[in-house]
C-alpha cells in the first residue's frame, strides 16, 4: 500500500505544483472548483445522499454559489476578494466549531433527514470557504502563487510526516496514546508530533521563498502551526463521517489515497485559516 500511495503522489505531486506556479487566478480557482466539487460529491454519499439526481441538484447549487461570488466580485478595476475575506472567516469559525462536532461524537450519527442537514451544511461550510481562501492566497501580491504552494505544502508534509512517524514512532513515546481513537484508531500522538515539526518547517521554508523577512518567521512559524492543527481537525472530521456512514474511504479513485475528499480534507481546513492567519500578520 505504501508504494501505491507513493506512486500516486509522484504522479499527482507535480501537476499540482506546477498548475499552482504556473496558472493564472482565475485558471487556479476554476481547476481548484473542479477538484473541490468532486470532493463534495463523495461528501454528498457520507451524508447518506444516496439519489444521484439529489445529489447532482445539490452540486449544480454549490457551483451556482461559487459562480455567484465570482460575479459578485467584479469591479471596473478587476476583482474586489471581500466576499472571498468573508468566506474564508467563516471557514475558521465553522473548524472551531467542528471541535465541538468531534468531541461529542455521536451527534447527527443516525440516519435521519435532521443529520443529513447537518452534515450537508458542514459540507457547504466546508469547502466554500476553503475555495475562497485558495483564491484570496493564490491572488496575493506579490508572490500569491509561492504562498499558496507554501499553504499547501505545509498541509502535504504534516499529512506525510504524521503518517511516517506514526507508523515508526507510534506507542513508544507517549505509551501507545491515540490522538482520537473513537474517530479515527490510527492516528497517534506521535504522528501529530511529526505532523507539526514538518508542518511548521515547511511553512517557514516556503515563507522565504515568497519573499518573508527574518522578523516574519516566528509569526510564520504561527500560522503554520495553527494551518497544521486545522489539517489534523480536517481530517479527523471526514473520519467521523466515514465512521458513521460506515465506510472505509470516501471513494476509489485514486490508488492507495481513497478518494479525492481523503486528499483534499486537511487542506480544507487549513487554507482558511493559513488566509486568515497571513492577512492578519501581514506576510
Amino acid at each position: 500500500m505504501t508504494k501505491t500511495r507513493l506512486l500516486a503522489a509522484l504522479i499527482m505531486a507535480p501537476v499540482a505544483i506546477a498548475a499552482i506556479l504556473l496558472l493564472s487566478t482565475p485558471w487556479i480557482v476554476a481547476l481548484a472548483a473542479v477538484v473541490f466539487l468532486a470532493g463534495l460529491w463523495e461528501w454528498f454519499e457520507l451524508a447518506e445522499i444516496e439519489d444521484t439526481l439529489a445529489r447532482t441538484v445539490l452540486l449544480v447549487a454549490h457551483l451556482a454559489l461559487m459562480v455567484a461570488i465570482v460575479w459578485a466580485s467584479r469591479s471596473t478595476s478587476g476583482y474586489s476578494y471581500v466576499l472571498f475575506q468573508l468566506a474564508s472567516v467563516i471557514g475558521v469559525v465553522w473548524w472551531l466549531l467542528a471541535l465541538l462536532w468531534l468531541r461529542h461524537y455521536d451527534f447527527a450519527s443516525n440516519h435521519e433527514s435532521w443529520a443529513r442537514f447537518f452534515k450537508l451544511a458542514a459540507g457547504a461550510l466546508a469547502i466554500i470557504p476553503a475555495w475562497c481562501a485558495l483564491a484570496w492566497i493564490h491572488a496575493g501580491e506579490p508572490n500569491g502563487h509561492v504562498w499558496l504552494f507554501t499553504a499547501l505544502a505545509i498541509v502535504w508534509a504534516a499529512d506525510s510526516a504524521a503518517y511516517f512517524a506514526g507508523r515508526h514512532f507510534g506507542g513508544t513515546l507517549f505509551k501507545g496514546r491515540k490522538l482520537a481513537p473513537r474517530v479515527s484508531p490510527n492516528k497517534t500522538i506521535e504522528g501529530l508530533a511529526g505532523g507539526v515539526v514538518a508542518g511548521v518547517l515547511v511553512g517557514i521554508g516556503g515563507s522565504l521563498l515568497a519573499g518573508a523577512s527574518g522578523a516574519q518567521v516566528p509569526l510564520v512559524a504561527l500560522v503554520a502551526l495553527a494551518a497544521t492543527l486545522a489539517s489534523v481537525v480536517g481530517d479527523l472530521y471526514e473520519s467521523l463521517l466515514k465512521r458513521h456512514a460506515g465506510v472505509k474511504d470516501s471513494g476509489h479513485l485514486i490508488p492507495g489515497h481513497g478518494g479525492i475528499l481523503d486528499r483534499i480534507d486537511g487542506v480544507v481546513a487549513a487554507l482558511p485559516v493559513f488566509a486568515l492567519g497571513k492577512a492578519m500578520f501581514g506576510f
